[in-house]
């Protein structure tokens, strides 16, 4: 399977590794199901700069970004640069899943279960 490399703007890698760094409660719990080829035997990154953004998580041979909303999300204005910012990347070739913080904190397992059947019916 060839892996598309999707450039990144350079100025990007120092806020993605203070991201790193910072990451919300449930960027923790779902890394440590992801890290280490876990899901699937996929390697996924985490705070990964794409184009003019940085993803929660990002599978480079699905072309797969996972997003954690918090309430930072739930603005209009937010929305709105979400779906912008979505739509960007998609027509990049990058495929989205999404979830709340707090379904990612109360609910690993099914955000898990969700990921999984996702991997296995977009291979």
């Amino acid at each position: 399977m060839r892996v598309t490399i999707i450039p990144y703007n350079p100025l990007l890698k120092e806020r993605a590794r203070e991201l790193r760094k910072n990451m919300t409660p449930g960027e923790v719990t779902l890394w440590k199901h992801l890290k280490g080829k876990q899901m699937c035997g996929y390697d996924f990154d985490r705070q990964r700069p794409i184009d003019q953004f940085i993803v929660d998580f990002y599978c480079k041979k699905l072309m797969l970004a996972i997003e954690i909303d918090g309430s930072s999300h739930d603005s209009p204005e937010a929305q709105e640069r979400d779906g912008e910012r979505q739509r960007r990347l998609e027509s990049l070739g990058v495929r989205f899943l999404r979830f709340r913080e707090e379904e990612v904190c109360c609910d690993v397992e099914g955000v898990l279960r969700v990921i999984e059947d996702w991997v296995l019916t977009h291979p």
